[in-house]
């Protein structure tokens, strides 16, 4: 059986540049996981000794706190400057970009509407930057009911998929009077898509490692189910089950943004040692 990876996949920018700096701020705390991948935190914290806390409120005068890739909300930043913790900021820049929209859009007047997960911390960051609020669909039968202003911004979750954000913004274009949207979704995300799907036409088996809470990894597997009927999310080597690749010949193989080299290459070795 041959296995191929798909031509984009894993760790991103936003990803490498917040491990990076994970890396180099040892004995600090991340509020909230820095990335989806519980196994790569857990070798941040046993390795360079940076730790995780779900409340930003544990943070005292000097701590040092690293911001997740994801952002928090604004209130929460400026709580934490105002205590005088040291922030570390690990915000992809593909996260900021949505949040100073939605600051500098409400400011001049326009309703402002996120196409998200509103339980995604990324997306409660995003949300805290309306001066007036935003409203947060998953569709846009969302949309149906709802009365907005004669001006709205429409901004994307980074790592949803293109074709159903498109679906959102043609709901939106003949109904108000000004619609201004929008491209927030990361570049990298895109190209990991595409070459999942590529791939998943290809293979008649294909594995999408990444972990569990991850958005990104779990839009993958979405896109990688469409096209190819075996298809399988996985964190790690210890969740493959060899049946699985019985009769197949091609085993594709994609990641999530948050997922690193060392677990997909764990994930090959094991299907090499395990496959004849």
């Amino acid at each position: 059986m041959k296995i191929e990876l798909a031509e984009s996949y894993g760790f991103c920018f936003g990803v490498k540049r917040a491990i990076k700096i994970a890396e180099e701020n040892q004995n600090s705390a991340t509020y909230g996981p820095l990335i989806h991948n519980t196994k790569e935190i857990k070798r941040l914290e046993e390795n360079f000794k940076v730790g995780l806390t779900d409340d930003y409120k544990t943070f005292k005068t000097g701590d040092k706190a690293i911001v997740r890739t994801h952002g928090i909300p604004k209130n929460e930043l400026a709580e934490l400057k105002q205590n005088m913790v040291e922030v570390i900021d690990a915000t992809c820049p593909y996260v900021t970009k949505p949040q100073q929209i939605c600051q500098e859009m409400s400011e001049q007047g326009y309703s402002i509407v996120i196409f998200g997960d509103e339980a995604h911390p990324e997306i409660k960051g995003v949300k805290s930057y309306a001066v007036d609020g935003a409203l947060v669909v998953t569709s846009s039968k969302e949309l149906e009911d709802v009365k907005l202003k004669e001006k709205v911004a429409l901004v994307a979750q980074t790592t949803r998929k293109v074709e159903d954000y498109l679906e959102v913004a043609s709901y939106l274009i003949p109904r108000y009077k000004e619609v201004r949207v929008f491209n927030t979704i990361c570049n990298a995300t895109f190209e990991n898509q595409e070459a999942a799907k590529k791939l998943a036409k290809r293979a008649d088996i294909m594995l999408v490692i990444g972990g569990k809470n991850s958005s990104n990894t779990k839009q993958l597997f979405s896109i990688a189910e469409q096209f190819c009927k075996e298809s399988y999310h996985i964190e790690d080597e210890n969740d493959l089950d060899f049946g699985w690749f019985k009769g197949k010949k091609l085993c594709g193989i994609s990641a999530g943004a948050s997922t690193p080299d060392w677990i997909i290459q764990n994930v090959i070795d094991s299907i090499e040692k395990n496959i004849k």
